[in-house]
């Protein structure tokens, strides 16, 4: 049975368009596979902790940098049964609004904990960074108010799928799907723009 985890990013609740877009793509897949499991994490009201001293410092082990104490084993335990949550998913749903030109500070938080040495990705002085995830597929929802693909300089820059893009090459997840509803506040339509977005979020699924 596959399971699909979707993180959502935004907080601002039913007023969310990229929520509202992945809510639309999970509706659409529940009624083609009913089987599938569907789990939301919600980034604005999940407690997650601080990646602290003591995490980097149980990082930084598996670079030969210290050695992990038992301070750092109950730190890095912590961190272990987050991401293996995460690795659990067949598929994710990300719904990301832009901030500032990039990602919500809640996501990066999460991407800063699950993303590990030998949980998400490996190194090797001679390859570099490789993911660790196999077989995962992820679907991203985008949303901005006044950024759009191909649109001038002076309404913003993308360092915000640019970034996902980055780290689901870094963890190995290699299939992925966007959609994007941008802008969302410069357009002569936003209604009519909002449902073609949707359609597209259904028609990916």
């Amino acid at each position: 049975m596959s399971k699909i985890l979707h993180i959502n990013a935004s907080p601002r609740g039913a007023k969310s368009q990229s929520a509202l877009l992945a809510r639309s793509y999970l509706e659409e897949r529940k009624q083609k596979q009913p089987e599938i499991q569907i789990e939301t994490l919600n980034l604005w009201s999940e407690n997650l902790p601080e990646f602290d001293g003591d995490k980097n410092a149980a990082k930084l082990s598996f670079f030969g940098v210290g050695e992990m104490d038992e301070v750092g084993r109950n730190a890095w335990e912590q961190v272990v049964d987050i991401t293996q949550k995460f690795v659990s998913a067949d598929e994710y749903v990300f719904n990301v609004p832009m901030w500032n030109g990039g990602v919500p500070y809640k996501l990066k938080h999460y991407i800063d904990i699950i993303t590990q040495p030998g949980l998400l990705f490996g190194f090797e002085p001679e390859r570099g960074y490789f993911g660790l995830l196999e077989n995962k597929i992820a679907h991203v929802f985008y949303s901005s108010g006044v950024f759009a693909p191909g649109a001038d300089r002076k309404y913003g820059e993308d360092f915000h799928s640019a970034y996902m893009d980055w780290w689901f090459g870094l963890v190995g997840i290699e299939q992925v799907v966007t959609t994007r509803h941008q802008p969302s506040l410069l357009t002569t339509d936003p209604e009519g723009d909002l449902d073609k977005a949707l359609a597209r979020a259904k028609a990916a699924a």
